[in-house]
């Protein structure tokens, strides 16, 4: 089968299209035939590779999928071939005690599509059948698959780790990756009041059509002062940061007191000085937080399917073309998620 892979950690110039090992299912798995696979900075990431990171090769990234299901194993009786399909991009390779008490991203066999496992950047994927979840006929695979990974990081993220109430006051720190789009729809969903921090006046207007109460153009304004300001001087309830080294200091200083700042991602890089003095001076909550339990797969999907949510797409791109839809999402490029079509 093609696929879009990597033999060794690199730049995009890493990054091959041509033929990998077909997949074969175990007795509890299926193999789907990849229609649509959406982008995710942790593709980028993984390419590049960190310490400690040991892929077998040639490794293909790609979290959110949506297909057809073509084989099943023989231990499989919930789903058969021809079946439309998304797959939750969380897989549990161990039953422990995260897992028993509902926490199973905590879990150190916790493992994400694309990331220590072969992802949906092919034309098959390889998986458990029971992360499989079924595609309404009025949705189609593009918009089925362009907002899972996001969608379910956000839904975890505001409601779970950040325990988000109505009528708070949330300021999502970037407006055009794709756990920003959706934390800007599922804040709001929750009845919050937000603000939004945007490289653009465009991106500031999209972000407004996303529900966004008040967005600012990072470009034009000191973004940190302007939301100060915009509070009472108060600051903000929630902070979602998930740009790292170069906002965390000014989200420190815009949260409000006992408020909390939650994180998911470093865009801008990993590493970063802290002033603790924020911390227990304004007696303020730094929550780490990634991806989400099976229950919260299955929730966040039937926001999706009821257009509660809504996907946030930039572009469609063909799978051989991969290389243009990482250098576009490194330039910062986009408002949402690229998909990527076998």
């Amino acid at each position: 089968m093609k696929a879009l892979y990597f033999k060794e950690h690199g730049d995009l110039d890493v990054l091959r299209y041509g033929d990998v090992p077909d997949p074969t299912p175990g007795s509890d798995e299926v193999i789907v035939r990849v229609k649509a696979c959406a982008t995710n900075h942790l593709d980028i990431w993984v390419r590049r590779g960190w310490p400690g990171l040991k892929l077998e090769m040639p490794h293909w990234c790609g979290a959110d999928v949506a297909g057809d299901i073509v084989e099943v194993g023989n231990a499989v009786t919930e789903w058969k071939t021809g079946q439309r399909v998304i797959s939750d991009p969380g897989v549990n390779t161990r039953i422990d005690s995260f897992v028993r008490r509902g926490e199973a991203s905590m879990s150190p066999g916790y493992r994400i599509l694309g990331e220590y496992l072969n992802g949906g950047a092919a034309e098959f994927i390889c998986g458990p059948a029971g992360n499989l979840a079924a595609i309404p006929d009025e949705v189609d695979y593009v918009e089925a698959a362009a907002p899972l990974l996001v969608s379910l990081t956000a839904w975890r993220m505001l409601i779970h780790r950040g325990k988000l109430k109505p009528a708070e006051t949330v300021l999502v720190v970037g407006a055009g990756g794709g756990v920003n789009s959706m934390a800007i729809q599922i804040a709001k969903l929750a009845g919050a009041f937000v603000y939004v921090v945007a490289g653009s006046k465009e991106k500031a207007e999209k972000a407004m059509a996303l529900g966004a109460d008040v967005a600012i153009d990072r470009t034009e304004t000191d973004w940190s002062k302007e939301v100060y300001r915009l509070s009472g001087k108060k600051g903000v309830d929630l902070v979602v940061d998930n740009v790292g080294k170069a906002t965390l200091q000014e989200s420190m200083a815009v949260v409000a007191r006992g408020g909390r700042i939650v994180i998911v991602g470093n865009t801008s890089g990993p590493l970063t000085e802290i002033d603790v003095r924020y911390i227990f001076g304004k007696q303020i909550s730094l929550i780490g937080s990634t991806m989400g339990t099976h229950q919260d797969f299955l929730e966040m999907i039937s926001m999706l399917w009821t257009e509660k949510l809504k996907p946030v797409i930039d572009s469609i791109i063909p799978l051989k073309n991969g290389r243009q839809a990482y250098r576009k999402m490194e330039a910062g490029e986009l408002f949402g998620k690229i998909v990527l079509t076998p």
